[in-house]
């Protein structure tokens, strides 16, 4: 693996553990070698996740677009960053440019992104593995819900299943890892 896009929110959220998780994450993607590619926002967790990946010696590029970056959140110092049009190019470039996804906590944007990757992976556009960094069990509840979904019979079993969800960074780059190592050929 050697990008990762990760979706997070623009805001900090309420509990240090949120800022600290998206900290340790860019740190240990740094460590391994893994750049980041994300919305290329400075604030929130995208800039705390942004700034952890540099300040380890890591590459991190963002998509963004005119609008976001006409509001003056671009992030500034990265390796690169990219303005487009759309939303919808932005979501395509970010997934284009990567080996793989994680969630971290965020808002309704941060889940529509990460669960159009989950989609298309469902849909066979790309076969990335996709994660979940639930930290302080932030997403027990949305958890909860797609069980809800595979017990109502609208969502396959196997589709959650393929999900890593954990707490941990390491386990969950290790994971990743694993699973983008099995779907290589040779």
């Amino acid at each position: 693996m050697t990008t990762l896009c990760v979706f997070c929110g623009s805001s900090v959220g309420r509990p240090d553990t949120f800022a600290r998780s998206a900290n340790a994450l860019g740190s240990a993607m740094a460590s391994r070698g893994i750049d980041l590619v994300y919305g290329g926002g400075s604030i929130g967790l995208m800039g705390v996740v942004a700034d952890a990946v540099l300040t380890g010696g890591g590459q991190a590029t963002g998509i963004i677009t005119e609008a976001l970056a006409g509001h003056e959140i671009a992030h500034q110092s990265l390796s690169n960053l990219e303005i487009v049009s759309t939303m919808h190019e932005r979501k395509a470039r970010m997934a284009e440019l990567s080996d793989g996804f994680v969630m971290l906590p965020g808002g309704v944007g941060t889940y529509e992104e990460f669960f159009e990757a989950v989609t298309w992976a469902q849909l066979r556009i790309h076969d990335k593995p996709c994660g979940v960094l639930n930290v302080d069990h932030f997403f027990d509840d949305l958890l909860r819900f797609l069980d809800g979904a595979v017990d109502s019979g609208f969502i396959k079993e196997e589709r959650i299943r393929q999900l890593t969800v954990t707490d941990d960074v390491a386990f969950l780059l290790n994971a990743l890892e694993s699973t983008l190592s099995a779907q290589s050929p040779g």
